[in-house]
């Protein structure tokens, strides 16, 4: 590379991602660009790459908005805020980091079943709050023995499933195809799965036909004694219906790392005890995130050699 080609970064990410762009490349910072149209309408053409994560990604406008752009490269594994058809009308590489988090965010789907079947945060709460010198905090259900149903035994879905041996859980799954060498049983579909586990866990990419794939009758089938867990995406479920379910008992508890318009987080899940909230950490441990970031880096690097892409999805 003899010219620094110019990077987008469609949000702020860790300083140790800038500053190993800002090594390699001339950094645009997309929050710090007063006019983002003057920019556009002048500077345009300086843009080459776009690194967006899993909430800010590469729409149809930016993608447009950018007439020399060669590469996003996504430091997220999921790709639902990249327009991916519009990046292959115009010949746009496209790379994710797939593998860095597996291990992290499986992790956190084991963290919030634990969390929410045990109560470990109301418990806190109930400590906190001098309540144990008045009464004993009431009973709660095992963890162990449980059924899970897991929609989508992907890289992630099948860390989650291999976790949960340990608690002798008997797991299930839904997936856009059956995995026969996989040793869990399939459903053919998410309202089947629901009805037979108690226990749902949430870890398939958002596409079209996984919007709102846990909707009323999904959360009915799973019952007043189930529990959903989502380290997905947030627009995976129907959160009103979820709130609803919650709220008049049709539901056990909800773990969420996820929401479908965060940081927005519906006022009614804020007091209920059977239901642990988290801000869309599953990837934030510094190793990931380091892992993550030199990843992005180096898909960056490959293209601008013409090396192949270590990551590929367009």
């Amino acid at each position: 590379m003899d010219k620094k080609p110019g990077v987008w970064l469609t949000c702020p990410m860790s300083q140790y991602l800038q500053q190993q762009l800002t090594t390699h490349f001339t950094l645009f910072k997309s929050w710090e660009i007063p006019s983002k149209q003057d920019f556009f309408n002048h500077q345009s053409h300086s843009i080459r790459a776009v690194v967006g994560n899993g909430v800010h990604g590469a729409d149809s406008d930016l993608i447009e908005s950018l007439p020399c752009l060669e590469i996003i490269s996504s430091h997220s594994s999921g790709l639902d805020k990249i327009d991916l058809v519009k990046c292959v009308e115009k010949g746009i590489r496209v790379t994710s980091t797939p593998d860095m988090l597996t291990e992290e965010v499986a992790d956190l789907a084991v963290l919030l079943i634990l969390a929410t079947v045990r109560k470990i945060c109301a418990c806190d709460r109930f400590v906190r709050n001098g309540l144990w010198k008045q009464r004993d905090f009431g009973l709660t259900t095992k963890v162990s023995g449980k059924s899970v149903g897991i929609i989508g035994l992907g890289r992630i879905g099948s860390a989650v499933a291999k976790r949960l041996k340990s608690f002798t859980s008997q797991i299930c799954y839904y997936s856009r195809s059956e995995k026969p060498n996989s040793g869990y049983k399939y459903h053919p579909n998410v309202i089947e799965l629901a009805s037979n586990c108690e226990i749902l866990v949430i870890a398939c990419s958002l596409t079209k036909e996984t919007h709102h794939i846990v909707n009323r009758k999904v959360i009915d089938a799973l019952g007043p004694n189930g529990f959903i867990i989502n380290i997905g995406r947030g627009a995976h479920i129907d959160e009103q219906e979820l709130v609803t379910a919650l709220v008049e008992g049709r539901l056990g508890g909800a773990g969420l790392d996820v929401f479908e318009h965060e940081p927005d987080v519906p006022m009614q899940l804020i007091d209920l005890d059977n239901v642990v909230l988290s801000p869309h950490v599953g990837t934030c441990t510094v190793e990931t995130r380091k892992a993550m970031a030199d990843l992005v880096v180096a898909n960056l690097v490959a293209h601008f050699s013409n090396e192949p892409l270590l990551t590929p999805v367009v």
